[in-house]
């Protein structure tokens, strides 16, 4: 009888023991959840040069603000080759979210669909018509963005005359879009504008788009204007035009950042700036990864970190309305 009580105690203990034996794991495994840290990379078509620097700080600070593991890496050159081998040894590593600024949309389709089928979240910028990826944002509409620099090159040269059009890179998204915008628009508005010669690949490096303003002023005397799309296209452009002396004849406008293009707006070189925060940016980049990663539904009324709600979204793509323009004037004011 005594036997029989203690067999029956045994049973009741062990009963109870894997009774509550899930409800501990379970809890650990919330807890476990609960302090869990994503982390978030940003690959961008080049480290070291101002407009990625400052972005930087973007992701840096939104990384801190979301409490996640967030960092800027890239090639250190704008090489698509090279952007790619940076997404793979982060999917490799195991990274929960992966930005990517592309040098070439259609050469990271690949990388893409292998960290998405892992369960990676893939966000891109400047890259509207990118395939194989969760969302795009950009900070601006960009036909009007293209259409909105010819009219402004109009108001420094008139409505007749020849212009040329600098992008970073033949591939690059974003620029090759704007520079479409402007050539079309130019066509159908300014029939008196003439494009001198395609596009040039150069405005992600200054020297270059120097040296290819010097050649453009030589091939071409009667240039009056040239649209940069490239933060260091029209700085490298307006050395050239004051080198020249011919800061009255040839109007040089396009995207820059206002710490850097200070001077050669100050000094008449450079007409007219124009682009977006990118401290702004990187936030946004985060932010949109970060919603992603907890579920989130994306919608107009989204709020997002720095850039507030989307002008619009379209399909996979969430337009900001975030276009800052920069003139000698106001370049100061503005704290990156």
């Amino acid at each position: 009888m005594r036997l029989k009580k203690i067999y029956k105690l045994i049973f009741l203990c062990l009963l109870s023991f894997f009774f509550v034996l899930p409800q501990l794991f379970a809890e650990g495994t919330k807890e476990e959840a609960e302090e869990e840290e994503f982390e978030i990379a940003v690959v961008v078509k080049l480290v070291g040069i101002p407009w990625f620097n400052a972005m930087e700080k973007g992701v840096l600070e939104a990384g801190k603000q979301l409490g996640v593991n967030a960092y800027l890496t890239g090639p250190p050159e704008a090489d698509e080759a090279q952007q790619v081998k940076v997404v793979e040894d982060l999917i490799s590593k195991g990274v929960d979210a992966i930005g990517v600024v592309p040098n070439d949309a259609a050469s990271l389709e690949p990388a893409f669909r292998k960290a998405r089928e892992r369960g990676i979240v893939i966000v891109t910028n400047e890259s509207p018509n990118q395939k194989e990826h969760d969302f795009d944002y950009e900070m601006i509409d960009n036909q009007k963005f293209g259409e909105f620099h010819v009219d402004k090159l109009v108001e420094y040269i008139g409505s007749r005359g020849e212009y040329a059009i600098y992008v970073g890179g033949l591939t690059v998204p974003a620029h090759n879009i704007w520079a479409d915008a402007s050539i079309a628009y130019a066509k159908k508005k300014y029939p008196g504008l003439k494009l001198v010669t395609d596009r040039i690949p150069c405005a992600e490096d200054q020297a270059l788009s120097r040296q290819k303003m010097l050649e453009l002023i030589k091939a071409y005397p009667n240039l009056k204007g040239l649209i940069g799309y490239g933060s260091l296209g029209p700085p490298g452009a307006a050395q050239a035009v004051m080198e020249k002396g011919l800061e009255n004849k040839i109007a040089v406008i396009g995207t820059v950042i206002p710490s850097h293009a200070a001077p050669y707006l100050k000094d008449g070189s450079l007409k007219f700036g124009t682009l977006w925060n990118p401290i702004d940016s990187g936030k946004a980049m985060v932010d949109l990864a970060y919603k992603l990663l907890k579920g989130e539904n994306i919608t107009t009324n989204t709020e997002f970190m720095a850039v507030g709600k989307p002008f619009k979204i379209e399909g996979k793509t969430i337009i900001f309305n975030a276009m800052a323009s920069f003139t000698a004037d106001n370049v100061d004011q503005f704290p990156f």
